[in-house]
Order: C-alpha cells, then structure tokens, then sequence
C-alpha cells in the first residue's frame, strides 16, 4: 500500500508535465485567486492519510504540516496570482520555505523510526507538488521548462555532458578521497536491479532536485539578475553547499560541496540549454547512478 501511495503521488508530479493540466490549474488559480488556500488543507490530508497508513499519525504531526505547507503559500498570496516575469523576496522566501525543513529534516523527532522512511519521501512528493501549484500556477513564473523533450537535443544534451563531465568528478572525486578507485559493481548488481535502480534515482533524487535548484532557484535567480556565469556558479554554489551535511565523511563534508558544486555547474548548463528541466534530471541522475555502482 505503501509502495501505492508513493505511485499515485509521482503521478500527480509527472502529470504536470501536460501542458493541459497546467493550463487548467493556472486558469483555476488566476480566476480565483483565494483558491490557493485549499491546497495546503488538501496537502495535509493525503500526507495525515499516509501517516495513518505507516501508523504514525499525530495531530502535532499533522498541525506542523499544515504550518509547512501554508508559510509558503502565504508568501505567493501576498504577491499575487498572474504571469510572473521577476521574482521578489518573498519568492525566494517561499523556496526556503519548502526546501530547508526537508533539508533538516524538520519533524522526524514526531515520526516512529520505521515510518520515517516513507513519510519523508511522502513530504518530498507534497513539497514538490505544493512548489508546482505555486510556481507554475499561481505566480506563473516563465523559464522553468518544466515540460517534455521539445527537440532532439533535450535527449543528447545529458549523454555529452555525462562524457565531459564524469571523468572530471572521478579524478577530483579521488583525489579528495571523496570516492574510491573505480570497481565493476558486485554479481548481485543485475541488468534488471541496475536499471531500476536508475528510475527510483531519477524519480526520487534526480528530479526533485533540478526541480528545486534548477527550475527554481538559477531560473530565478536568472529571472531577478540575468543569464550569465555568475548566475550559474552562484545557483551551484548554492547545490554545492546544500550537500555540506551529508555524509559519508564528517560533517560539514566540504568534499561533497566541491564535487557538488563541479556536477551543479554541469547540470545548471544543460538546464540552460536544454527546452525541459529533465534533460538535467537525466544528467544527474547519470551520475548518481554511476557513482553508487561503480564508485
């Protein structure tokens, strides 16, 4: 059931790539703008559901929720519903917002450890679909190409970039001690597992991630100072230093942020030349994939 609840939720993200269901969001929320505060309720309810479902449900739990998901709605309330060319402070506010508590994981102490798993891919899943609602519909902001492959380029964009980019973040890798010398992955790791394995990294790392760093703060930071290299590095410094608390090595893990920032510049660049956020996606999910076989 738990495996379930998870589908339906990656296919209401996957269904905002139809330029149909965008429309008719944006048209809802444009029309009546006062619309938007249904969501966070309707937000609460399915991760409340889900909490019950894994046994964790609280009303602690489900108040901090709806605390999580109307501060940034508040945010894109206060500057309105329509067609948005430049963002404002509490633009970037609302992007704090969704993404920081997940980052540190706000509330787990209020989740049983064996249901933290899945209630925090859950709140990922809420995230990004609160995130879509506000930015694609409500505030309407243009350049976050989140759409389907419009050319051919969109598909051979992350395969050049993985050749380019891949034997660089081995050798810096190495050397930082980051990574090991490179091994052919074990007999457990079949054709089958492999490939698996590089759908739930897409799904669940890949894509939430561009969606945040890519589509929503180098687009916006785009949007707010223009295109140029300073943007780029700037959004991947940001990636870079979103990885300084993870391990495996101590915290704050310095070595992740350099080679996070070498792969956000790569990634940030295939966004930007990319017409669809998941030709970074796919990018990156290359190379997570990579580094959790071989590495």
């Amino acid at each position: 059931m738990q495996t379930l609840v998870l589908a339906l939720l990656l296919a209401a993200v996957v269904a905002f790539f139809l330029p149909g269901v965008q429309n008719r969001v944006r048209g809802a929320l444009h029309a009546r703008p006062a619309a938007i505060w249904t969501v966070p309720f309707l937000l609460v309810a399915i991760f409340s559901g889900a909490a019950a479902l894994a046994g964790a449900f609280s009303f602690r739990l489900a108040l901090l929720v709806l605390g999580y998901t109307a501060a940034p709605a508040a945010c894109e309330w206060i500057g309105g519903a329509g067609f948005i060319e430049r963002p404002a402070a509490l633009d970037f506010g609302a992007i704090l917002l969704l993404w920081l508590p997940l980052e540190f994981a706000a509330g787990a102490s209020l989740v049983p450890r064996p249901a933290q798993g899945f209630l925090h891919s859950v709140a990922y899943a809420i995230a990004i679909l609160l995130g879509l609602v506000l930015f694609t519909g409500f505030r309407s902001f243009s350049g976050m190409k989140y759409s389907l492959p419009r050319r051919g380029s969109d598909f051979g964009l992350p395969v050049a970039a993985f050749a380019i980019t891949a034997p660089v973040l081995m050798v810096v890798g190495v050397a930082l001690g980051f990574i090991p010398m490179p091994h052919w992955p074990g007999a457990t790791a079949t054709g089958g597992r492999m490939a698996g394995a590089f759908g739930v990294i897409l799904a669940g790392t890949a894509l939430p991630e561009e969606i945040l760093f890519r589509s929503l703060i180098q687009n916006f930071i785009q949007l707010r100072f223009g295109a140029s290299w300073r943007t780029l590095l700037a959004a991947s410094l940001i990636f870079g230093c979103a990885h300084l608390d993870n391990g495996p090595q101590p915290l704050p893990n310095w070595r992740y942020m350099i080679l996070a920032t070498i792969a956000g510049v790569a990634y940030g660049k295939v966004f930007e030349r990319a017409s669809t956020v998941l030709s970074s996606a796919a990018l990156h999910a290359m190379v997570d994939w990579t580094k959790h076989f071989f590495f």
